[in-house]
């Protein structure tokens, strides 16, 4: 039971500096760096517009992103690693995780959302997935997680002290039952927090020291702003902010750096985006 996870395989080839920094650094908020990034998405709001006026889809850039995120832990296996128990683990599945309000009210419920990335799908699919949750949750009352939530939020203080005290135990030794993590986004590869949707920018957001996730992306609003082209001249472009938080202790600033130029690149290539998840990006990143 103990040494072995439902959601993760063990890394035992570790160089000391990696055996000994959960220990240094125990908590996953003590390890976080954040990053403000823009990325140039004129060609990709332009192919948005495209397809959902040609083929009558329903392309969202927030779609796009999930989807250049998805092929970038796909392709950079070491942003799918997580640390618990003070051990490293290899995430099985490609997750991403986002909340969803009923309507955009101060007073209305959010749910939380969570979806599995198979290494087959493409940014159509990903797109459907991702619209069809969202309407599900939104006909609902509530979802599974939430259920749980405002059960457990009646109980007496004390209680839930021993209660997440229990939990933190089975999460040290790896012996979370699967029925705790499902549907959790604190348990996925990546929690996405769309604020363009909203008018907002892209803050920093912490990680959570509660559960196994590494990556925390917030994304902002769309901007023109003047840019200089290759050529020499000067144009109005459609700029897109978002914000990454990572635990540093997963791999290093390189393999980020080279991680977030397939990002970006198929940020700006929307034919390349559109590939499945598994596709050849065409970046130098190793």
């Amino acid at each position: 039971m103990f040494g072995k996870r439902s959601d993760g395989t063990r890394i035992r080839d570790l160089d000391g500096f990696h055996l000994i920094v959960p220990y240094v650094m125990p908590k996953r908020t003590e390890a976080e760096v954040a990053s403000f990034e823009q990325c140039d998405v004129t060609d990709l709001m332009a192919y948005i517009r495209k397809r959902n006026e040609e083929d009558g889809v329903h392309l969202k850039i927030f779609h796009a992103v999930c989807t250049a995120i998805a092929r970038t832990i796909y392709l950079r296996p070491k942003m799918n690693i997580f640390i618990s128990g003070k051990r490293f683990w290899q995430r099985k599945d490609i997750t991403l995780s986002f909340v969803a309000k009923r309507r955009f009210e101060d007073s209305s419920e959010e749910s939380l959302m969570f979806m599995k990335v198979d290494p087959d799908m493409t940014l159509d699919s990903i797109s459907r997935t991702i619209l069809g949750d969202v309407e599900k949750v939104r006909k609902e009352s509530n979802n599974d997680l939430g259920h749980t939530m405002d059960f457990l939020g009646k109980m007496p203080r004390f209680v839930l002290t021993l209660i997440f005290g229990f939990v933190k135990m089975l999460e040290y030794f790896g012996a979370m039952p699967k029925s705790l993590m499902k549907g959790d986004p604190n348990y996925s590869t990546v929690l996405l927090a769309n604020l363009g949707s909203i008018g907002a920018g892209a803050p920093y957001h912490h990680l959570s020291n509660y559960g196994t996730c590494s990556i925390m992306v917030t994304i902002g609003t769309i901007h023109k702003e003047d840019r200089k082209m290759p050529d020499g001249s000067v144009q109005e472009r459609d700029i897109l902010d978002f914000t990454l938080m990572l635990d540093e202790r997963i791999a290093d600033g390189f393999y980020y750096a080279r991680s977030l130029r397939i990002t970006k690149y198929l940020l700006e290539h929307p034919e390349v985006l559109a590939g499945h998840v598994s596709d050849p990006v065409p970046v130098d990143a190793e």
